[in-house]
């Protein structure tokens, strides 16, 4: 008996997240950003945050994606209960990068998964980050390659800023955008066939 065709969506504009679903095999038949509004709110936590995020991008895009598996997901850096920023400017990148040198730090990335018959399941994943202390040189030439502009938190781990890490704990994936691990198993507990 032949297999059933299957979508997997991906809610989601971000290279990264592309390039991770390619690396366990996954190519989506479909993406679609969806627009939400990342404003934390009033005492909103930044585990709460990346939840409720990943969670609205999956329910804005899967209406328009029937019978498919819709991916959602969000990362959020936190320095304590503070936010930090998707950095969008210099100033932003160097403001973030002077708050996390020599300091410990939380990323948490949200995931939100519907099935094709509107189940959903979710995880929230949290990895921590120690920085080195850095110098401003290292933050000028930072800053100036470009490379942390767009990014939560003003830096990709995947670049550059690696050379920032004194330890990690937790998921790197998570850390650069979709943790796999967790990602693969919500999708097969709705059903999706995994290569």
């Amino acid at each position: 008996m032949p297999l059933t065709p299957q979508r997997l969506v991906l809610a989601s504009a971000s290279p990264r997240r592309l390039d991770l679903l390619r690396q366990i095999g996954l190519e989506p038949d479909a993406i679609e950003a969806a627009e939400v509004d990342e404003t934390p709110r009033k005492d909103e936590t930044p585990r709460l945050l990346a939840t409720r995020l990943a969670v609205a991008k999956a329910e804005r895009v899967a209406p328009t994606h029937a019978g498919s598996h819709v991916l959602g997901a969000d990362t959020v850096v936190a320095l304590g209960r503070r936010v930090l920023p998707k950095a969008e400017s210099e100033a932003e990148v160097r403001e973030c990068l002077e708050l996390l040198s020599g300091r410990a730090h939380r990323v948490l990335t949200g995931l939100c998964v519907i099935g094709p018959d509107g189940r959903r399941a979710q995880r929230l994943v949290e990895s921590r980050l120690h920085f080195k202390r850095l110098t401003p040189a290292e933050i000028a030439s930072y800053v100036a390659c470009g490379e942390g502009l767009g990014k939560a938190g003003g830096y990709g781990v995947q670049g550059r800023a690696g050379a920032f890490v004194i330890a990690l704990q937790g998921s790197y994936s998570a850390i650069v955008g979709l943790p796999l691990y967790e990602t693969a198993n919500l999708l097969a507990g709705l059903g999706y066939r995994l290569p």
